[in-house]
């Protein structure tokens, strides 16, 4: 649809109220945002009676403020994923004590196992000893490196019920 006199009016009426280029492409019709952008632009009009306003306020609700715990007394329980197969497994405990290193003093043979909530002050690394392949003590790397499960070996009457699932 080409820009007849009567359309070109109606767009500098539209864009001297504050209608945003695609709000004026709609009531315009048969015509696209870019090119009511363009023609503004070719017409000169600039200025404008009151800014665009977008069709809803948007209102963000204020975060609530974090509140600071103190560093837990009671031993964190880590335990060791769940596997396939329901079996009892031992759950590992590991002492998380405030650690001795902090951000500044870790050294490069010094667990690197991270205790506490970083967003505190009293975050710290264990800062034990480090293995010799890994950043992390002997207790932290029991929890961090677990050994792969074994995949349970099908017996031909799971798999002739899996097949009847899909048959």
């Amino acid at each position: 649809m080409g820009w007849t006199d009567e359309r070109v009016e109606l767009l500098k009426k539209l864009w001297q109220d504050g209608l945003s280029a695609s709000q004026i492409a709609k009531q315009l019709g048969g015509v696209t945002r870019n090119a009511v952008i363009g023609k503004v632009h070719r017409l000169g009009l600039s200025g404008r009676a009151a800014p665009s306003k977008p069709q809803r306020t948007v209102f963000k609700a204020p975060r609530p403020a974090r509140v600071a715990t103190a560093a837990p007394s009671a031993p964190r329980r880590i335990a060791e994923p769940v596997s396939a197969t329901p079996a009892p497994s031992p759950v590992r405990y590991v002492e998380e004590a405030p650690g001795m290193a902090t951000v500044l003093t870790l050294g490069a043979h010094m667990c690197k196992w991270p205790i506490g909530d970083p967003a505190l002050d009293t975050f710290t690394f264990c800062g034990r000893r480090s293995d010799e392949v890994g950043p992390y003590c002997h207790e932290h790397a029991q929890v961090a490196y677990q050994p792969a499960q074994t995949k349970k070996k099908s017996s031909a009457a799971e798999l002739a019920r899996s097949l009847r699932r899909y048959i």
